[in-house]
Parts: C-alpha cells; structure tokens; sequence
C-alpha cells in the first residue's frame, strides 16, 4: 500500500476504537506511517539486510517496539494515558503489516526470530484507486472541511470513508478466494496476481526445469472467467552474451531474457512474460514485462533490440504498453 492509504486507513482504525481524540489519532495515523521509515535505513540496509525496507520495521516486534517507546514520549508531547497511546500505536502498526501483507508485496511478521514471509496476493502494492481516493481524502478532511463545516459532517466523512475502504477490502479478499479456488478448474495455473481492477486478477504458472523458465499466463474477470489467453513463453534464465541477429521471435525471446533479467530487478523479481516483433528494417525487438510492476495499461519492462547489422543489443528499461495489457 502507499503512504498516504497506511495514514489514512490508520487514522480510521484508531477512529473506531477511542474515538475523536485528536491526540490519539495523530498518534494511530503516524504509527501507521512509520514502518516506511526503513526507507532512510537504505545504506545501512547493504550491510545489515534486516534494515531492507520489508524488514524489521514491518514485523510485530519493531512495531512493538515503536509503540513502546512512543508510549513513554507521547504524553510529554500531547496530554493523554500511556496506556491508550500504547494500544493506538500499536494498533496503527499493525494495520501497517497487514495492509503490506494484504497486497502481492510480503512481509516478515516474525522476524527476527523467522525470516519467514506472508503475503496475500489480493491487492497491488501501489493500487492508484485507493492512492487516488487516500489524496482526495486528506484535502477534504483537512483542507475543505476542517474548521469550515459543522463537525457532524466532518463525521460523517470519516464513517463514510471507513465504509468505503471495509467494502474494498472486503471486495478484493472475496475475489481472491474465489478465483485461487478456480485456479485447477481454469487451467494449468499455480498463482494469482492482484490487477488495479478489484474484478480482474492474472492468472499464472511459472516453473523452472534444467535452466529454462516457462511462464503460462491469462487474464481472468470475475463472472466471465478467462478472458485473455492463456499466453507462453519459455527461455532460459541465464546464457552467454548474443552474437548476430536471431532468426525468429523465440530465438529473440531466447537471448533477450538473461539481459532483462540482469538490466531490471523489477523482471528478475516478479512474475513476466515476453513479446518480440520484427524490425521493418530486419532486426527483432524483445520486450519483457512485469506483471505485478503496471499502471495505467503500462508495465515496468526491458526492450532488447537487435540491430539488423548484428552489432551489441541495445537493452532500455522502462514502462512499456504490452499488446495484451495485463491491466
């Protein structure tokens, strides 16, 4: 999830539970924020991979921790118990892990006692509806209304926006449930992968045999079904440097994946499939796309393109606009 979702769905959550207390809710929101703090700790983070952003900030014993501490320093700031600072600082944590853990980005909620990762896979990391709605939220309770309306309706806002983030939440789990329960009865599918569309979802198979990666893919909408594919793609993961110019698609596909794979950890990390076209000129052009890195029909992806006279391939990443928008 964003920053500015992990504020806000905080700030609702503490709502719910003491109440306006605006002491309470500055507390729950910057608890809910704090956890991407891990992104200051980046060179620290080389030599002690524990600080990694999805690190120790994002497990129950640095949110504890956090929550500890604030509760000693909080009421010297704000006039307030210890005790409820305790359980919103706490609370506002945890909605943190669990909105991280609800998406396709995992975290460590153990660590460092288990370095073991959960994840959902129901909702994108960064989903640009609910980003959308978290600004146009925060400038309405802060700037149109505060201070301006009758506090009743500044109220009625925050239940409204509560209703709104239960029912979508609630959308996207009961979608994942049901189309990970369909995935055998589809096809040959292992996994499921969140779109920015609650009702549209990838579905896919990735497997790796004697250094060759074969990814099966399709587009699935829920109360239609497949609607896209299922598309393949297979090469290896690793080769010696391509000399020439490849003969067909596959051969492009074939030589390509190892250098997007080294040019883009978005590639190399997440599930992609590939496409390659025919240069007018004669060459090919191979394109690798993530398919958990897209946003507005675009994906993070690496062209590869093979000059017609066989020279070096130019490698590019960037966001490119497949010809089956996964999104």
């Amino acid at each position: 999830m964003d920053l500015l979702t992990h504020v806000l769905i905080a700030y609702l959550v503490t709502y719910g539970i003491v109440g306006f207390h605006p002491q309470y809710l500055a507390a729950g929101a910057l608890a809910g924020g704090l956890p991407d703090a891990d992104a200051l700790f980046f060179p620290l983070a080389r030599r002690f991979p524990i600080l990694r952003h999805h690190g120790i900030t994002h497990s129950l014993l640095g949110v504890s921790i956090v929550a500890v501490v604030g509760a000693v320093v909080a009421p010297h700031l704000a006039p307030g118990s210890p005790l409820v600072y305790l359980l919103v600082l706490e609370v506002g944590g945890l909605c943190h892990i669990a909105q991280d853990g609800f998406t396709n980005f995992s975290v460590p909620p153990l660590l460092p006692f288990s370095k073991r990762e959960v994840h959902l896979d129901a909702d994108r990391a960064i989903n640009f509806v609910t980003l959308a709605v978290s600004i146009a939220s925060f400038y309405l309770l802060l700037g149109i209304e505060r201070n301006h309306t009758a506090f009743a309706i500044y109220l009625g806002t925050i239940d409204a926006l509560a209703a709104f983030y239960a029912a979508y939440f609630a959308i996207r789990l009961a979608g994942r449930y049901t189309v990970g329960r369909r995935l055998r009865q589809i096809g040959d599918f292992d996994h499921v992968v969140p779109l920015t569309n609650p009702f549209a979802w990838i579905v896919i198979s990735e497997r790796v045999a004697d250094g060759r990666e074969r990814t099966v893919w399709g587009r699935y909408v829920l109360g239609r079904g497949l609607v896209a594919g299922p598309f393949a793609v297979e090469a290896p993961l690793a080769g010696p440097p391509p000399v020439g110019v490849p003969a067909s698609a596959g051969e492009a596909l074939e030589w390509s994946l190892p250098l997007a794979r080294s040019k883009s950890r978005a590639v190399a990390s997440t599930y992609h499939f590939g496409e390659a076209f025919p240069d007018p000129a004669g060459g090919w052009t191979a394109v690798w796309y993530s398919l958990e890195f897209s946003m507005l029909g675009r994906s993070a992806a690496v062209r590869v393109r093979f000059p017609t006279g066989g020279g070096a391939p130019q490698v590019r990443s960037a966001f490119y606009r497949p010809s089956v928008p996964p999104s």
